[in-house]
């Protein structure tokens, strides 16, 4: 019998959407994010594949939604993000806190050089890559925001952030992947031209070069901001995401021999969950449901065929 790609693996103790999550030592970790009412979370699970079964981890010391995370050096930092304030705007953060599985302990790790909400962030060759999210002190909400095109890296020579060329398209909610020697940043969401666009634009950052140019790889098959992304076996893969019209459970994958396909849907439509290669298989962790408003508590796996 064929194994179906998808399968639901057990729930989060906690709805959460924008959050964190990060693969280590064969475990599943996730990081705050936003629950109900979009109120920030310092929660922290640890899902066990193994045992398919989730334990709690020691909360975060800053609660924050709009959260990366990347595994690094064995431990996991945790990058960003912020809180929404009692009169409903939203205080962004420079926060970098370094989380050790082994030890169940947090210390405080260096600050960002600017504020990032809902930015992308991934490792390439030893360093740290964070790019854009929401652009700080905007007056209005997401849906007027003009986006961030800051972008910045950290490695432990340096032992702190530095500044690198902007992002050619500013955007909140894009996804990041180390693809061929260069960092690709996908999709995301910003008002520009006095409307809002759901991007499929994607732009690769040469770490020899120092500069952002067009993708080799095309664009996204279709536009979408609070798309998941993650590299399993050579391939890119990206999920779902809203393309202006509505959350999609579309699934796509890119490899060099074939460019870009559609692959089998998710079992639900979902957008800003975060997404972990993981033991040969992708692991979406939370995300908004189909209304876009509603938190999830879903930990969806793909394994390719």
């Amino acid at each position: 019998m064929t194994r179906p790609p998808w399968m639901v693996a057990p729930p989060l103790s906690t709805q959460r959407s924008h959050c964190a999550a990060a693969a280590l030592d064969g475990k599943l970790y996730v990081f705050g994010g936003g629950g109900a009412g979009f109120q920030a979370l310092k929660t922290v699970e640890c899902y066990d594949p193994a045992k398919e079964s989730w334990a709690p981890c020691a909360p975060m010391p800053t609660a924050r939604s709009g959260v990366v995370a990347v595994p690094f050096h064995h431990r996991v930092y945790v990058i960003g993000g912020g809180f929404k304030k009692p009169d409903g705007t939203f205080q962004f953060l420079t926060t970098v806190e370094i989380y050790d599985p082994e030890s169940d302990s947090w210390t405080k790790g260096p600050d960002l050089l600017r504020r990032h909400d809902a930015p992308a962030a991934t490792v390439l060759g030893g360093r740290i890559y964070l790019m854009g999210g929401h652009l700080p002190d905007t007056p209005g909400g997401p849906l007027t925001d003009p986006a961030f095109d800051f972008t910045e890296f950290f490695d432990l020579v340096n032992g702190r952030w530095l500044e690198l060329s902007p992002l050619p398209t500013p955007r909140f909610s894009l996804a990041a992947v180390p693809w061929d020697g260069k960092v690709l940043a996908m999709g995301g969401g910003a008002f520009k031209g006095g409307a809002f666009r759901n991007f499929d634009v994607i732009e690769a950052y040469n770490p020899v070069r120092g500069e952002w140019a067009p993708s080799e790889i095309g664009s996204l098959p279709w536009p979408a901001a609070g798309v998941s992304a993650a590299v399993l076996d050579g391939a890119i893969h990206v999920f779902g995401g809203n393309d202006g019209e509505a959350i999609q459970a579309t699934a796509a994958c890119y490899d060099r021999a074939r460019g870009w396909r559609i692959v089998a849907s998710m079992p639900e439509p979902r957008a800003a969950a975060a997404a972990v290669e993981l033991g040969g298989a992708i692991y979406l962790v939370g995300g908004r449901a189909s209304d876009g408003k509603t938190p999830t508590n879903t930990l969806m796996v793909y394994r390719p065929g």
